[in-house]
């Protein structure tokens, strides 16, 4: 067995019709791994909010590497606006995040939707309008802590909705 060089590997690069949605998050390392993770996922796009650090911060460039400008991003500074537009797009809003009406990741159908918008809440107050998310979508956790880092909570969901709708695709094009 021999480990591969980022020279040898060949990935399948493919976009698919997810946006990301940072609500407020406020650490560079979060901002900067949120667009590394988006990039390997082939995420469409990632909303930043105003206050969250900038994409020239010095720990967000070094964290996102080279991926910085390999996804289109835009900054937001109304939430309320952005959510509308989003659904008026025909976006379906889900929220990652543990709410009493969260369904866990691997039983929501998120092939079942045309374009989808991940909704990451911040660091300390998750998602503070919840009620503008169209489901809320959570982890199953076995620990004793019933919470995990925002990114990690992101890349984990990443690979269930890609996974899905790669699926998804695979069937359709079989049937064919």
């Amino acid at each position: 067995m021999k480990q591969l060089t980022h020279y040898e590997i060949e990935n399948k690069a493919q976009q698919f019709p997810i946006t990301i949605v940072c609500d407020a998050i406020r650490t560079p390392e979060n901002i900067g791994m949120c667009f590394r993770i988006a990039e390997s996922f082939g995420v469409s796009k990632i909303y930043l909010h105003e206050s969250s650090p900038s994409m020239d911060n010095r720990i967000v460039k070094k964290t996102a590497r080279n991926t910085l400008n390999q996804i289109e991003s835009e900054q937001y500074n109304d939430f309320n606006n952005l959510m509308s537009t989003l659904k008026e797009e025909g976006n379906t809003i889900i929220g990652i995040e543990i709410t009493d009406e969260s369904i866990t990741i691997q039983d929501f159908d998120f092939k079942n939707h045309e374009k989808l918008v991940l909704l990451l809440g911040s660091e300390r107050n998750g998602i503070e309008n919840i009620e503008l998310v169209d489901a809320t979508v959570s982890i199953p956790m076995y620990g004793r802590n019933s919470s995990m880092n925002v990114i990690h909570s992101l890349a984990i969901t990443l690979y269930e909705a890609t996974n899905q709708i790669k699926q998804n695709i695979s069937e359709t094009y079989s049937e064919l």
